[in-house]
């Protein structure tokens, strides 16, 4: 799936300066309409180390009322965490009538870091796929809209990123050796990523992959995602 993505996707800068405040502004307005008419909203981010996912979401809630949603940053579970079932720190998550959670990681890390670390037994991160499909479909019937978002970039881009953050003094402490190690697994992870989004993208809950190489194509394709699909919910 990944590799049909067009990557070479960008607009100007004057562009994203011009459409980005609009899309905003349509999204504050959405967000009133889902606390009117209490609908639940989970934005899910997945991708790559680097692909501009915290950048994104700042787009996305820039100009929202900030006690209408909650941004979620997914780190490794705490001990508590660890004794129950994974998906349980995640359901504790999930928003309440007519507001909106946004998802920095998700509950796909048990499909991706856990299966190719590690972490998670074979038996266990295959049997995920199943679960997580589960899942999705009871906090839909629940009445929450849910959107599944996987930026991508290539391995190149990944690298600029790398080497841009490690000149940058304001930006030098975003990249870690973990990241470094990740991209040594850029196949292992590309193949977790591929099977992921075969298996869990459904009907109800489809993914929405982002041609990510261009950071202004990426946040405006994803704003206009959010927009329209809210529109319909709120219509």
């Amino acid at each position: 799936m990944l590799e049909n993505i067009d990557l070479t996707q960008k607009i100007t800068k004057e562009e994203y300066n011009e459409k980005l405040p609009l899309l905003q502004e349509k999204l504050l307005f959405l967000q009133h309409g889902l606390y009117e008419k209490k609908i639940p909203v989970i934005i899910l981010y997945e991708g790559w180390d680097a692909a501009g996912k915290g950048g994104n979401i700042k787009r996305v809630t820039e100009k929202l009322n900030p006690r209408g949603y909650e941004v979620v940053s997914i780190a490794k579970p705490t001990s508590e965490e660890i004794s129950h079932h994974y998906l349980w720190r995640f359901w504790k998550r999930i928003p309440e009538r007519g507001k909106i959670t946004i998802f920095d990681r998700s509950w796909y890390g048990r499909v991706m870091v856990e299966r190719v670390e590690g972490f998670a037994k074979e038996e266990e991160w295959k049997r995920a796929y199943q679960e997580i499909n589960e899942m999705e479909s009871q906090i839909i019937r629940f009445g929450c809209f849910l959107f599944k978002f996987w930026i991508q970039i290539d391995k190149e881009e990944q690298l600029r990123r790398f080497e841009e953050r490690k000149n940058d003094e304001l930006k030098s402490y975003k990249l870690t050796d973990e990241d470094w190690r990740n991209r040594e697994k850029w196949d292992q992870y590309e193949k977790a990523v591929d099977d992921m989004l075969l298996k869990t993208s459904t009907v109800d809950a489809p993914w929405s992959i982002v041609p990510g190489n261009d950071k202004y194509f990426a946040r405006i394709h994803t704003l206009n995602l959010l927009v329209d699909g809210l529109k319909k919910t709120v219509d």
